[in-house]
């Protein structure tokens, strides 16, 4: 199994009713990576989204749009909450073989520690798909 690892971004969708994370956000590469994995239940449920709100919470979750920005303190506050997530799901689902975080070094820090158990891809601009795009490729993901 691989884990992909994306930062939340500013923009959201517009909406009243809560729809699942990767639907709901509109900057960076979500737009990409949920075209590359909609249809492919096996491979969004590889996804996670890093929310500055949130923490650390599955493509799926249901949320509304809101507005927080990640600080260096809310980064340090989200590091715990997000390895006790990862420990989580590593002892049900095992420890990626790769991961790929596509998120500023900031968000990066929150996780970058708790995924030294494999392979770690990180691609610093969110904007960068091109870098994202070629790890996916890799993975054969399609």
């Amino acid at each position: 199994m691989n884990l992909v690892i994306a930062g939340c971004s500013r923009r959201k969708r517009n909406t009243s009713i809560p729809v699942p994370a990767l639907d709901l956000y509109e900057g960076g590469c979500i737009p990409q990576l949920r075209r590359r994995v909609e249809h492919i239940p096996e491979l969004r449920r590889q996804v996670r989204i890093l929310s500055a709100e949130h923490g650390l919470i599955d493509a799926d979750r249901p949320l509304l749009p809101y507005d927080r920005v990640l600080t260096p303190d809310r980064a340090v506050e989200l590091r715990s909450l997000t390895a006790a997530v990862l420990a989580k799901e590593f002892e049900l689902y095992g420890i990626p073989t790769e991961a790929l975080v596509i998120t500023e070094p900031l968000y990066q820090s929150v996780v970058r520690d708790h995924l030294l158990g494999g392979s770690l891809h990180l691609v610093d601009d969110p904007r960068d798909w091109a870098a994202a795009s070629a790890v996916l490729d890799s993975w054969g993901w399609a």
